[in-house]
């Protein structure tokens, strides 16, 4: 057998605990903010983003009319819009025309809920722009205020919007190989690989889903 040097990986701790910050972009930024910046045109007009509009303004170029955010009531946020989005039925619908919706499903436990309001939400035509984790520590900021519940694949993300928004208006993307999926878990950033790295795609070692529904403009499906 192969002998193998761990090197620095033989440890049972990870090298930093803050998902790559202290060293610069962490691993799954640089997928999510590719995925955005690749779709810069949908971000216009009334935008919603969770939690904050960091994405928004980054991204909007101009374009953005009205700028949201929905969130929990936290001392740290200053959300436009107090809501739950498995308990929102005061939030109007049909009011934007796309919503930023990034790294967020894992905290919220009724899935399905959740992403009906997203729906509900959403414009005839608008855009929902989402990101879901599959390989990624624990955020226990938030595991300890309301729940770090889930991890996805490109599979279930699939399955879900596309009960919500239909099949043929769904686009999914997997982003990630086993190289980045390691530096990811140990707090290494987007800094400690070169692009080449980053931009190898293993369907096996996803780290982070993209995915871009559409709200058709025909009744829902069941």
């Amino acid at each position: 057998m192969t002998t193998i040097d761990f090197g620095d990986f033989r440890r049972t701790t990870p090298l930093y605990r803050d998902f790559g910050h202290s060293r610069g972009r962490p691993v799954d930024r640089y997928y999510i903010e590719r995925f955005l910046d690749e779709r810069r045109s949908a971000i216009a007009g009334c935008v919603l983003e969770m939690g904050d509009d960091r994405y928004t303004r980054q991204f909007g170029d101009g374009q953005v009319t009205r700028s949201d955010v929905l969130d929990l009531p936290r001392e740290d946020s200053q959300p436009t819009i107090v809501a739950d989005l498995t308990r929102a039925d005061h939030v109007a619908g049909d009011q934007f025309d796309c919503i930023i919706f990034t790294q967020t499903l894992q905290y919220i436990y009724e899935l399905q809920t959740a992403v009906a309001t997203l729906h509900r939400l959403l414009r005839p035509d608008g855009v929902l722009l989402a990101s879901f984790p599959v390989v990624s520590q624990i955020c226990h900021f938030d595991m300890d205020r309301w729940g770090d519940y889930w991890r996805f694949t490109s599979a279930s993300v699939r399955r879900l919007l596309s009960d919500a928004f239909c099949p043929e208006n769904v686009t999914v993307q997997s982003h990630g190989n086993v190289l980045a999926a390691l530096c990811f878990l140990h707090g290494l950033a987007t800094e400690d690989l070169s692009t080449e790295e980053l931009d190898y795609a293993d369907p096996d070692y996803e780290i982070v889903v993209t995915a871009k529904a559409v709200k058709g403009r025909t009744t829902t499906r069941k």
